[in-house]
């Protein structure tokens, strides 16, 4: 991508949609399916994941589930009741930031 920083303000989304359509999922699943999503476009780093869902968890939005897998301890995170109603607000406020950048990107093309 060429301003990663974009993606930083929308990391939190990004996580929350993802575990919206997964039961559950652990750090580097996460970042391999937003890498194949994006085609590569898109990289997501443990320094950045990692942090995000330990904020997240803190906040009461994921519960964490340790599995033995193949005599490793693999973290799997889920949404909480409380997540999945933060994830409909998170994706509602990026579908309106967007209409409003495409205005301001695009007036021609803006709905």
């Amino acid at each position: 991508m060429a301003n990663a920083k974009l993606y930083k303000g929308s990391l939190v989304t990004i996580i929350l949609k993802l575990l919206k359509e997964s039961e559950k999922m652990y750090g580097y699943e996460i970042t391999q399916k937003v890498k194949a999503l994006t085609k590569g476009e898109l990289n997501i780093t443990e320094g950045a994941l990692y942090p995000a869902l330990h904020k997240l968890e803190a906040k009461g939005l994921l519960d964490v589930e340790v599995i033995k897998v193949d005599n490793r301890l693999r973290k799997y995170y889920k949404l909480t009741e409380k997540g999945d109603k933060e994830t409909i607000n998170k994706l509602h406020e990026l579908q309106e930031y967007i209409k409003t950048m495409q205005v301001l990107v695009n007036p021609k093309l803006s709905i």
